[in-house]
């Protein structure tokens, strides 16, 4: 595994990342141009759990330790999610997240299980669990998604408790920025984006669930792919599963989670459905005022359990954990390196 300090691109504090996008250097090397040692799908039996960036670790751990304690795949998700959303360290997920530019912590997620059911919340504010919030909508409203004031007052009837998000250092960083007030994403400082979660169950069933506290400095009001079903997550329980991470609006253009699956669906194996989505998004973004920037990462799992990742950039990483091999992180192949 690559040191993530590694990945850090110099920037000034103005540009520090936000979590709807991903980025780095150190990387002079295409890893499509490396020899093959191994095949590009990691076969594994179920169950099998991935998940995105270094965070996706402890998360998968206690994912993990819940499957295994005979909870259902969606608890299970839940618990593993809290904990990037509890860590104040975690710059790009819930608590001590990066504010929008009103400094206002304002949060989306979303989960789904393997019969198609969906809940999500996006635009919410104050609750320190969003991924929990999306879990209630599912489990007791007949909606998929509640936005803003609204999930907010769904999940203070359900139970959630308000508190402040901006913790100090987060309050810090933004009134830094607000010297200059300039919004240019820079990819994946310290390694913080949206964490994603895929999961094959030993049964055999697809669950999958997606948190963020979105990108930093944003506008106040905006909405990434993380809570959208079909750009930020994706599964059809037949077929396989996938998520994204990295620029929000450029997933969202290409309902990049749902075309994923729908390679697969035509037989595509994990790794090449999430190639030629990342090529997609390239080709319709190339000449496009993003694209300095542009930076999106997939993850895939099928009914197989086999499993990939593949970037645009170099830097994009994702945890998994299995009976086989345990917890690890594993580096994704990608299209190019940031200094090209």
């Amino acid at each position: 595994m690559s040191n993530r300090r590694d990945f850090i691109k110099k920037t000034t504090l103005g540009t520090l990342a936000i979590s709807s996008v991903l980025g780095v250097s150190g990387f002079a090397a295409n890893h499509e141009n490396e020899p093959e040692v191994e095949s590009k799908d990691k076969k594994q039996t179920k169950p099998i759990i991935i998940s995105t960036w270094n965070h996706g670790l402890p998360a998968n751990k206690e994912s993990w330790k819940n499957l295994k304690e005979g909870k259902s795949a969606l608890d299970a998700i839940e618990a593993g999610m809290k904990i990037p959303e509890a860590d104040p360290n975690v710059r790009s997920v819930g608590y001590g997240g990066y504010p929008d530019r009103e400094g206002k912590v304002t949060l989306d997620a979303c989960i789904m299980d393997h019969n198609s059911n969906c809940g999500s919340v996006c635009f919410l504010q104050g609750i320190m669990h969003p991924i929990s919030v999306a879990k209630r909508v599912l489990q007791n409203t007949p909606h998929v998604m509640l936005s803003g004031q609204g999930a907010l007052q769904f999940a203070l009837s359900e139970g959630f408790k308000e508190e402040n998000l901006l913790t100090p250092e987060s309050e810090k960083d933004w009134k830094k920025w607000l010297e200059d007030s300039k919004y240019k994403p820079v990819i994946n400082i310290e390694n913080h984006d949206t964490i994603s979660m895929l999961m094959l169950d030993q049964d055999g069933n697809l669950s999958g669930g997606c948190t963020t506290s979105g990108a930093a400095w944003k506008m106040h009001g905006r909405v990434g792919d993380s809570p959208i079903i079909g750009a930020g997550l994706f599964l059809d329980n037949e077929v396989g599963a996938a998520a994204a991470t990295g620029l929000g609006e450029a997933v969202i253009r290409t309902a990049g989670s749902a075309m994923v699956v729908e390679l697969m669906r035509q037989g595509k194996s994990p790794y090449d459905a999430c190639k030629e989505i990342t090529e997609r998004i390239y080709n319709k973004h190339k000449n496009h005022k993003d694209m300095e920037y542009l930076q999106v990462g997939f993850i895939a799992l099928n009914k197989n359990g086999e499993y990939a990742g593949y970037s645009l950039r170099s830097g994009f990483n994702y945890a998994v954990s299995d009976d086989v091999k345990g917890h690890r992180m594993e580096d994704a192949k990608f299209k190019m390196s940031w200094d090209k």
